[in-house]
C-alpha cells in the first residue's frame, strides 16, 4: 500500500455506502446543490449494501387510499373500488414502534421517522422510485375486495433490486460521482471539526478534503469478531443474510473520532431463514428469497422435539425480527416449521422456489423418519399440540384468537391442528440482517459526541443510527429509516457546508 496522496478531486460532501441510506443522503445532498461524491467499499457488481437484498417493503404513516395513490399512481378508479384501506395514521406508526421496542426507542429520532415518513415517500416517488402495492403479503381478498392490513400495504417494485437500481439511475443523472471498490478507512480531523477522509483505493491510500462526511455504511453484522464480542459467541453462527462488506467500518472511524455509542450493542434484526442460505448475501439471486416466514401458520420444533415460541403472538411483522434470535438458541441452530395439507396452500411465495429446502411425507410418523431429530419428542409435542387447539374460527388474514389450551409456550392465534397430510417440515436457522448497535445521532442525522454535541462536519444514516430499534422492530422500518435519516442527513450536511463556505469567504 502506498502512502497517502491527497486527491485534486473536491467534493463538498462525500458518503460513505452505497446502499438505500447512502443514496438518499447523496441525492439530497445533490439537490442542495454540493458536489457529491459516493464511496462504494465493493464492486460495482456487489453495489446497493442490504438494501439490494430487502423484499421491497416500506411503512409509513398514511391517512386513506388517497395518500397511497399519491404515491403508487398507477391505482386505476376501477381498481380503487375494489381496495379496502385502513388508515395508518402517525399515531397508529409511533404506537407500534414503542410496542415492539418494549418503549425503548429514543423519541426523538422515533417522532423524527414517523412523522417524516410519508414525506420522504413522496419525495422518494418524486426521485423516479417506483412504487406498487404489496398485493401478495399484505392483503387478503373477501367479497370481491381487497382488504389491507398490518400498516405495510406499499412496497418498491422488483423488491430491493428495482429500489437500488432505480437510485442509482437518479444519483448518476444528477452527476453524483461513485467510486467503487473504494473502502474508507478514517476520518480526518483538526480541533474537533471532520476536514476529510482516507480511503484506500486500487491499492492505494487517498486523502480527500472535504467539509462534509455522511456515513452511511451499515452496521457491524458481517464482522464475526465485532458480532461475538457485543451480540454474543453464538452469533458466529448466524448466516449473513445481506451484504458482506457491512463490517463495521464507520461505526469505528466516527467513535475514533470522538463519536459517542448508542443503541442497544447486543441486540440485531435476525430472522428465521432457510436452513441452506448462503453464509452471506448472493449479488446473483436477489432479494429476500431465503426468509421463512409463514411461522405463525407453523408450529416449529427444535432437534430434541420442543417448541420455543408462541408461533402465533402477533402478526409476523412484528415477531419476525426477533425470531431468528431464538431460533439461533436452539440445538445446532435450527428448528423445523411444520405444516399439514389444510394451511400449504397460504404460504408465502418464498416455501415454493426451488431454494427451498422441505421435507415432505403422507404421515407424520414418515415426515419424522426424514428428520434428524427426536422422534419420539416430536412426534409427542405435535400430539399434545393437536390436543390442545381450542373451538373457534380460523382467519388467517387477521388475529383471530383460535388457540391453545394447556401448553408451554402458548399458540395465541391461527391454532389448527395438525392432522391433514400431505405434511411438510422446513428447516430454518437464524439470519442476522444489521445490528443495533452504532451511533448517537440527532433528528437532523448529525453525529454527537459524549457531550451530546454535534462532532462538526460528520453526519450519519440507517443502519449507523442507533437508539431507534431495540430487542425489535416493525417490518418496513429499516428501509424507512433509511430513507427518512438519510434525506435528513444529506440536507444538513449541505447546509453545513456552505455554512462552512461562508464563513471562509467571510475570513
Amino acid at each position: 500500500m502506498s502512502s497517502n496522496k491527497n486527491c485534486n478531486s473536491s467534493y463538498d460532501v462525500v458518503v460513505v455506502g452505497a446502499g438505500n441510506a447512502a443514496l438518499c443522503a447523496a441525492i439530497s445532498a445533490r439537490e442542495e446543490g454540493c458536489k457529491v461524491l459516493v464511496l462504494e467499499k465493493g464492486p460495482v457488481h456487489k453495489r446497493g449494501g442490504n438494501s439490494f437484498f430487502t423484499d421491497g417493503a416500506i411503512r409509513f404513516a398514511y391517512s386513506d387510499l388517497n395518500a397511497i395513490r399519491e404515491v403508487v399512481t398507477d391505482i386505476s378508479n376501477e381498481e380503487a373500488t375494489l381496495i379496502k384501506m385502513p388508515p395508518y395514521s402517525e399515531m397508529d406508526y409511533l404506537c407500534d414502534l414503542m410496542r415492539v421496542t418494549q418503549g425503548k426507542s429514543d423519541p426523538s429520532l422515533a417522532k423524527q421517522l414517523v412523522s417524516q415518513s410519508y414525506e420522504t415517500i413522496v419525495w422518494m416517488k418524486n426521485q423516479g422510485i417506483k412504487f406498487i402495492l404489496n398485493y401478495e403479503n399484505q392483503s387478503f381478498k373477501k367479497d370481491g375486495k381487497h382488504h389491507f392490513w398490518g400498516g405495510l400495504p406499499v412496497k418498491t417494485e422488483n423488491q430491493g433490486v428495482g429500489l437500488m437500481e432505480q437510485l442509482f439511475t437518479r444519483a448518476e443523472e444528477l452527476g453524483i460521482d461513485i467510486w467503487y471498490n473504494s473502502r474508507a478507512t478514517e476520518l480526518a480531523a483538526e480541533n474537533g471539526i471532520i476536514i476529510g477522509i482516507i480511503l484506500e483505493k486500487n491499492e492505494e491510500k487517498i486523502k480527500l478534503n472535504t467539509s462534509g462526511v455522511i456515513l452511511a455504511c451499515g452496521s457491524f453484522e458481517a464482522n464475526e469478531q465485532m458480532r461475538s464480542q457485543y451480540i454474543g459467541e453464538e452469533w458466529d453462527n448466524a448466516i449473513v443474510r445481506g451484504t458482506e462488506y457491512n463490517t463495521g467500518d464507520g461505526i469505528s472511524m466516527a467513535i475514533d473520532v470522538g463519536a459517542q455509542r448508542n443503541g442497544q450493542w447486543s441486540g440485531c434484526h435476525s430472522i428465521g431463514t432457510d436452513y441452506n442460505a448462503p453464509k452471506v448475501g448472493d449479488f446473483t439471486k436477489p432479494g429476500d428469497i431465503f426468509k421463512k416466514h409463514s411461522y405463525p401458520y407453523s408450529i416449529m420444533l427444535n432437534r430434541d422435539g420442543k417448541r420455543f415460541v408462541d408461533e402465533g403472538a402477533d402478526f409476523r411483522n412484528y415477531t419476525y425480527a426477533k425470531y431468528g434470535r431464538e431460533i439461533l438458541k436452539q440445538p445446532d441452530h435450527v428448528a423445523y416449521q411444520i405444516y399439514d395439507a389444510q394451511v400449504r396452500p397460504l404460504l408465502r411465495k418464498e416455501y415454493d422456489l426451488e431454494e427451498a429446502t422441505f421435507y415432505q411425507a403422507n404421515s407424520l410418523e414418515e415426515l419424522v423418519n426424514l428428520l434428524p431429530v427426536n422422534r419420539e419428542e416430536f412426534l409427542k409435542t405435535i400430539k399434545e399440540y393437536n390436543a390442545s387447539v381450542q373451538e373457534g374460527e380460523y382467519s388467517p388474514t387477521e388475529k383471530d384468537g383460535k388457540r391453545t389450551l394447556g401448553i408451554s409456550p402458548p399458540k395465541t392465534n391461527w391454532a389448527l391442528p395438525i392432522e391433514k397430510g400431505p405434511f411438510y417440515a422446513f428447516p430454518v436457522t437464524c439470519g442476522i440482517t444489521f445490528s443495533f448497535g452504532a451511533l448517537k445521532v440527532n433528528p437532523r442525522g448529525e453525529v454527537l459526541n459524549s457531550n451530546e454535541e454535534p462532532l462538526n462536519g460528520l453526519f450519519a444514516a440507517g443502519e449507523m443510527i442507533g437508539g431507534i430499534f431495540y430487542e425489535n422492530y416493525p417490518g418496513g422500518s429499516g428501509l424507512m429509516s433509511g430513507s427518512v435519516f438519510g434525506k435528513l442527513a444529506g440536507k444538513s450536511a449541505a447546509l453545513y457546508t456552505q455554512e462552512q463556505r461562508s464563513n471562509a469567504i467571510r475570513n
